[in-house]
């Protein structure tokens, strides 16, 4: 878990963490992009945490929940990095999902920063991508302020406009 001044804290997910996240994952304002749409059950919610719990355990990190500093009971979303495919190829992919009461905060921001920090500083990662519709200007411009490039496109949605795709490789230092 990164070390830093963030207002955020994070911790892996939790069994009792699946009523909150069927609420954010099932809000349809939260799924605007998502072409899936809203998450329909609770059961797809213990899908989803179950296959997070997993990733933790066999890889030793993946998708935090998310809390205010001041709030540490209160999970506001979730996000962090972990392995993802795209497509064929399996990336590891930078990615969140906020409540609605969260969002136009800095909080995803926040979060990118924190998860690329640890992502590179912690796991010693190479790179960590990230996947958006073209349409979502507000997930575009947090990639973009957490220095990721345009990479790519991934034409992941039949029947429409391919997924954008951004990269950042670990920065180089002075100790290699």
């Amino acid at each position: 878990m990164p070390v830093t001044d963030s207002r955020l804290t994070y911790r892996k997910p939790e069994l009792r963490d699946v009523q909150r996240l069927f609420a954010i994952f099932g809000d349809p304002q939260t799924n605007l992009f998502n072409p899936a749409g809203p998450m329909a059950s609770l059961a797809d919610a213990q899908r989803l945490l179950n296959h997070w719990r997993e990733q933790w355990a066999t890889q030793g990190y993946g998708w935090w929940a998310i809390a205010r500093r001041e709030a540490p009971e209160h999970i506001i979303g979730f996000g962090g990095v972990a392995p993802l495919n795209y497509l064929t190829e399996r990336r590891i992919n930078l990615g969140y999902r906020f409540a609605v009461q969260a969002w136009g905060q800095g909080y995803a921001t926040e979060l990118g920063r924190d998860a690329l920090a640890m992502a590179f500083q912690t796991l010693g990662l190479p790179e960590v991508f990230g996947l958006v519709r073209p349409d979502h200007a507000a997930s575009i411009r947090v990639l973009e302020k957490l220095g990721m490039q345009p990479f790519g496109a991934l034409d992941d949605v039949p029947g429409e406009a391919p997924s954008l795709v951004f990269r950042l490789c670990r920065p180089i230092t002075a100790a290699g």
